[in-house]
């Protein structure tokens, strides 16, 4: 099942590459990198940088990727040997804001020590291409679609025009189905058709009970949700029951932020029932701005489960919107750096599978952890030392993460609301206060999503 998220915004990956901009090439910077023992003496692109580029670069940097400019070969790799030493010394590339130090997780999007290592030391012996062996390492693009091919591909009834004025937009859209019989879906993947302009959506699933709803295309499909209330916009998607009641609502069933691959779970887990007749409601389909007139056509692809469900995924939400207070009053002053916490619970044993961590442009450090009250044990969850608005990653742990009945999940985080923050959007700065549910990027936020399970015994040897 694909991880969840509510209610917020964020600039597009696309802008964070643009952002960190092309350095533009010539002579080598002349950085003195000392070269170890079990460092080739002649790299060559094929033998030692193909596999690391191609893995950690190219699911972005490909033709319609989010980033600027194509790493699918040795001439694109060959014209950015100064770009890349850059943002490989610095850290800034592959983006991973979470310090592995304190907890690992699957899928890191980081280069190892000697992967970094190999990479500078082949650009620091000239950047050669080497032969091309009888099978050449593959590009993986994000393109690649892991979960195989689609059972059923929902695609947006019309476009969404968007208007070039430079303002965010928020909809709430439906995208309607029939299905030949009930079933389960294993994942649901939304594909945003103008990967440049969707910031994020949080997607619900409408289940129509069988003989409660005759047309579930009637109505309008999209609706400006800043210019109608929710249940105006209900009404004028004719999302009822033919006799005026509303079917049931699964909240977070499919949701999308950019450049995060839908995942899978391990079998019997966070499968979900989808009947034969219903609808994916985008509670919050969220555009960022655009100078130009331009459009959005996307699509939403169901992936069938081989077995019913076991154990559904659940979540907790903590902090803004969510079930747990921000602490102290989340107002954030103009010219200061604030810190803020958020504590809540767990009021059974939960197997934690994925997190996910949320914060706007003032956002400075973000960590979370589970202690015990009574022994003071602590269980470490993520740890965020240097925030970057433009990388927020659902992070899904090697293994379950099990956190006991009585422990509190805590998370502690610090925003620069100063004129020293390159990211503050004021200039000068001001006061920002707790907002509503359709927030801008220039808004802020202080959330944590936990998805998780009911724990068994075991659960933490299960391999994710």
């Amino acid at each position: 099942m694909l991880h969840r998220i509510k209610y917020f915004c964020l600039i597009p990956t696309a802008l964070a590459l643009v952002a960190c901009g092309e350095i533009s090439e010539g002579e080598n910077t002349g950085t003195v990198y000392t070269a170890e023992p079990d460092l080739p003496a002649n790299p060559t692109f094929w033998e030692h940088a193909a596999p690391i580029v191609f893995e950690n670069c190219t699911p972005c940097h490909h033709n319609g990727g989010a980033g600027p400019f194509p790493l699918v070969s040795y001439d694109d790799s060959r014209k950015r040997t100064k770009t890349i030493r850059k943002v490989v010394e610095t850290d800034f590339m592959p983006p991973w804001p979470a310090d592995p130090g304190y907890r690992t997780f699957k899928n890191e999007k980081r280069l190892s020590p000697s992967e970094k290592a190999l990479l500078l030391h082949w650009i620091d012996k000239g950047a050669e291409e080497g032969t091309p062996p009888k099978d050449p390492p593959v590009p993986r693009l994000h393109t690649d679609n892991r979960l195989g091919e689609p059972d059923v591909v929902l695609e947006f009834p019309d476009t969404i025009q968007l208007e070039g004025d430079n303002v965010d937009k928020f909809f709430i859209a439906k995208i309607p189905f029939e299905l030949e019989r009930d079933t389960n879906l294993a994942a649901v993947a939304f594909r945003p058709g103008n990967k440049w302009l969707v910031h994020h959506v949080n997607g619900h699933l409408i289940n129509y009970g069988e003989g409660k709803k005759t047309d579930v295309y009637g109505g309008e499909w999209n609706v400006n949700s800043e210019k109608v209330t929710s249940l105006e916009a209900y009404e004028r998607m004719e999302l009822h029951n033919d006799d005026g009641t509303y079917p049931p609502l699964l909240v977070s069933a499919m949701n999308y932020l950019p450049g995060v691959e839908p995942t899978s779970y391990p079998k019997g887990l966070g499968t979900i029932r989808i009947a034969k007749k219903g609808a994916f409601l985008l509670n919050t389909l969220h555009y960022g701005p655009s100078a130009l007139d331009t459009f959005d056509f996307s699509r939403i692809e169901l992936y069938f489960a081989k077995s019913p469900p076991e154990r559904p995924m659940q979540e907790l939400h903590l902090g803004t919107l969510g079930v747990s207070p921000v602490v102290p009053e989340f107002v954030i002053p103009a010219g200061k750096i604030s810190d803020f916490t958020t504590e809540y619970r767990v009021s059974q044993d939960i197997s934690v599978l994925t997190i996910n961590p949320h914060m706007h442009l003032l956002g400075k450090t973000f960590r979370a952890y589970a202690y015990s009250p009574a022994s003071g044990d602590t269980i470490p969850m993520i740890d965020i030392p240097r925030w970057d608005f433009r990388w927020q990653f659902f992070y899904t742990y090697e293994k379950m993460l099990h956190i006991p009945k009585g422990y509190v999940i805590r998370v502690e985080a610090t925003f620069d609301n100063t004129a020293d923050n390159p990211f503050n959007p004021n200039d000068p700065p001001k006061t920002l206060f707790e907002a509503g549910r359709n927030m801008k990027t220039t808004d802020e936020m202080f959330q944590f999503f936990v998805n998780f399970v009911p724990y068994r015994k075991g659960d933490e040897h299960i391999e994710l």
